[in-house]
């Protein structure tokens, strides 16, 4: 699935989907669910996890804008300066189901 329109409407990001899906995200839960090493962490080849805030909390943080990358993410420009997670359409649309 991809995208067909997203907006950013008071302190949501609304997308619909080319299958008629519409999912609705609250800007501070999609800032604590970015996907970036700086939040998370990378693994190392051994599997232990180096690196990543670990901050789940970000009150007030709003979406400033957003870029499409490839035929396949979503780059979410917050209003804290973090730029760096991609948000892949599967990510997101399987982020949807769970904070729903």
């Amino acid at each position: 699935m991809r995208p067909e329109d997203v907006q950013l409407i008071g302190n949501v990001v609304a997308i619909r989907w080319s299958d008629g899906r519409e999912d609705f995200f609250d800007m501070e839960k999609l800032r604590a669910a970015s996907p970036s090493a700086e939040r998370r962490g990378e693994p190392d080849i051994f599997g232990r996890i180096h690196g990543g805030d670990g901050k789940t909390s970000f009150p007030g943080v709003t979406v400033d804008g957003f870029d499409y990358v490839g035929n396949y993410a979503i780059r979410f420009a917050f209003s804290d300066g973090h730029n760096t997670g991609l948000y892949s359409f599967r990510y997101l649309r399987d982020l949807a189901e769970s904070l729903s």
